[in-house]
């Protein structure tokens, strides 16, 4: 597949200069990736400049929120080459998410060279230090400018990036949100939806003023069993044995999940997908049955939680971070990073582009 290199491409990049602070998701790359679907027909993809957005203000996305998104990462490997990180799973994912708001799913092909594209020309902005990364956005919405309650005729799909420091790196205060939920049973709680992010924002910002970092939510069903958090997937360790809530159709699949679960596996750990009943895991935790509990993400990649909260208190861990966690952050980190073989074939080497040369 082809692809158009604006002119001002190679410019924009020669004169960026990245912070000492890096953030995450604060600081943009100069370029990003684009392609447009008209009638299920798709572009060439191009690389521009980053900029603004031109959409009509009926656009379908801006009324009625035909839009999903993905969250993955490029990491700088002790060669000092640059990697994706299980690239494949996320546009299987994206496609999923796609079909469930009624719009064409980007093709593997176009999705995988916009991310090798944006990886290739931004080599130089992906971090060297440990669990650093450049984070990459790629996401698709509806743009077809009328009002009537049905689906975009017309598409665009950006890729675009952030040289990031991980997401949350520190110990983690829950609150078990027993009040709202992020997504009902049979909507979209398995895909990554804007939507579903937009309706965790007040329960997040109800935690904060209590002094908690994030929400646990429980299952839209039942109202008993531990789902995710809002952005990560959970883990409890339980008499010694690592216990994460089977997925559920309200739960989004994480890529990390998977990965951590396959991790642990391989080192030994008993692995269990179940539902995790709140209740008993609070009096796990109090008793200290449950020794520890991590969540995991693209962004956060592992990160470990001190306390849950709810109305009738607060119950500590009594390992953070705990042997477990760390264990596996390390193990994973290591194959993105270079430091251990990829002995699951995880890691997809990008050919790095020489701006000079443009």
């Amino acid at each position: 597949m082809s692809i158009e290199i604006h002119p001002a491409v190679a410019s924009c990049l020669r004169g960026f200069e990245v912070p000492d602070r890096l953030g995450f998701g604060t600081v943009m790359a100069p370029v990003m990736f684009r392609a447009r679907c008209q009638d299920g027909c798709w572009s060439t993809g191009e690389l521009v400049p980053y900029g603004p957005l031109a959409l009509d203000p009926a656009a379908k996305v801006l009324h009625y929120a035909q839009s999903c998104f993905e969250g993955m990462k490029a990491y700088r490997t002790r060669d000092g080459g640059v990697s994706l990180f299980r690239p494949e799973r996320n546009a299987a994912r994206m496609a999923h998410s796609a079909e469930r708001l009624c719009m064409p799913p980007v093709p593997e092909s176009l999705f995988m060279e916009g991310v090798r594209t944006v990886t290739a020309y931004c080599a130089n902005l992906v971090p060297a230090s440990s669990g650093e990364s450049l984070y990459l956005r790629p996401f698709l919405l509806g743009t077809q400018p009328d009002l009537s309650v049905s689906a975009s005729a017309s598409y665009e799909f950006y890729v675009i990036a952030s040289p990031s420091e991980a997401y949350h790196a520190g110990n983690m205060r829950l609150w078990v949100e027993r009040e709202d939920s992020r997504a009902a049973v049979g909507g979209t709680g398995d895909s990554k939806v804007g939507g579903n992010y937009a309706a965790s924002l007040l329960s997040i910002a109800r935690l904060k003023k209590r002094g908690y970092d994030q929400s646990l939510w429980l299952n839209p069903g039942n109202r008993r069993t531990v789902d995710e958090l809002s952005g990560m997937n959970f883990f409890a360790v339980i008499d010694g044995e690592l216990h994460t809530p089977a997925l559920s159709g309200s739960i989004l699949e994480g890529v990390t999940r998977d990965s951590l679960i396959t991790l642990a596996r391989e080192l030994g750990y008993t692995v269990r997908e179940l539902d995790i009943d709140i209740e008993e895991l609070l009096a796990r935790v109090r008793d200290g049955s449950c020794s520890e509990a991590f969540a995991c993400g693209t962004a956060a990649i592992v990160s470990p939680i001190s306390v849950l909260g709810d109305d009738n208190g607060e119950y500590l861990l009594s390992s953070v971070p705990g042997p477990v966690a760390v264990c596996l952050r390390e193990a994973l980190l290591d194959i993105q990073e270079g430091r251990a073989e990829d002995r699951f074939g995880w890691m997809r080497p990008v050919e790095v582009v020489d701006i000079n040369d443009q």
